[in-house]
């Protein structure tokens, strides 16, 4: 089911090339942010049930850890604006016999039940809203009264800098569109008091915005993979031919040394976790 308004240019970047490498790398990106998933769902009571909304659910995974931790008397929902991811979630679901709801719409707009849910959560899902106070306030609508958020999202790209190697080294190659200030995007929650102000104007009260520093990790030999066909030069290269993908790949590849540990990748994500009450 979708809404009748779906994200504008988020939508079709979603439903098109980014949301089909993001379902195809799925397997990939769910190890490397394992750690970010068990720290979201920790903070629900386990084995308790309720209701959880979970926000830009992307593949799933952490609508089906907040499944899991709720147990058989929980419910939870994830919503994202994008058709691949969604039948992606909707398929994992039903292969691992977990009875969770997935819904392709755009929670900025979606008309969700009013005091539906206990809780809400996100990891990296609430950066990319083209009006982020009508999105909170459409998602403190679903949440019952006194109802908990409960999102991660990215701190600068200058914390950051795995997550802009790959463009930087890539620059003098490709024509990357540049990432804009205060989003929608991967950096738009950069500026706590930004961030502050966004959930005040949409009436959260009790906010609670830490940083969070959070180990993670994945095989070196899914570098290619990650570089190739995830972020801004994995998506720009899907349109370039053999030869230029070499080339980049042989220019990008190295600048990664610095996050290279044995058979691993590691780097640090800087992240605010970010919490609130309806």
């Amino acid at each position: 089911m979708a809404t009748p308004h779906i994200g504008g240019g988020q939508a079709e970047l979603w439903n098109g090339s980014a949301g089909q490498a993001w379902a195809e790398g799925q397997v990939l990106m769910d190890g490397m942010y394992q750690p970010f998933e068990d720290l979201l769902v920790e903070a629900w009571p386990e084995g308790e049930g309720g209701v959880v909304l979970d926000v830009g659910c992307g593949a799933g995974s952490t609508t089906l850890a907040a499944a899991r931790r709720l147990g058989p008397t929980g419910r939870v929902i994830g919503v994202d604006i994008s058709e691949p991811l969604v039948a992606t979630a909707r398929a994992r679901a039903a292969r691992e016999g977990i009875a969770a709801t997935f819904i392709r719409a755009d929670a900025q707009a979606h008309p969700f039940e009013p005091g539906s849910v206990d809780a809400i959560q996100s990891r990296f899902g609430v950066m990319f809203f083209a009006d982020p106070v009508a999105a909170f306030a459409n998602l403190r609508r679903a949440a019952r009264a006194g109802g908990r958020l409960r999102a991660i999202a990215w701190r600068s790209a200058a914390e950051n800098p795995f997550m802009t190697t790959a463009e930087r080294a890539a620059a003098p190659l490709l024509d990357l569109p540049p990432r804009k200030p205060d989003g929608p995007g991967q950096f738009a929650f950069a500026d706590r008091e930004r961030v502050r102000r966004l959930l005040e104007a949409s009436e959260w009260t009790g906010i609670a915005i830490a940083p969070i520093d959070v180990p993670c990790a994945f095989p070196a030999a899914d570098l290619e993979t990650y570089v190739g066909r995830l972020g801004p030069v994995g998506l720009a290269l899907r349109e370039q031919d053999q030869r230029t993908r070499t080339r980049v790949l042989d220019t990008v590849l190295p600048a990664f040394t610095p996050f290279l540990a044995g058979a691993q990748v590691r780097f640090i994500g800087a992240c605010w976790l970010i919490e609130a009450r309806a």
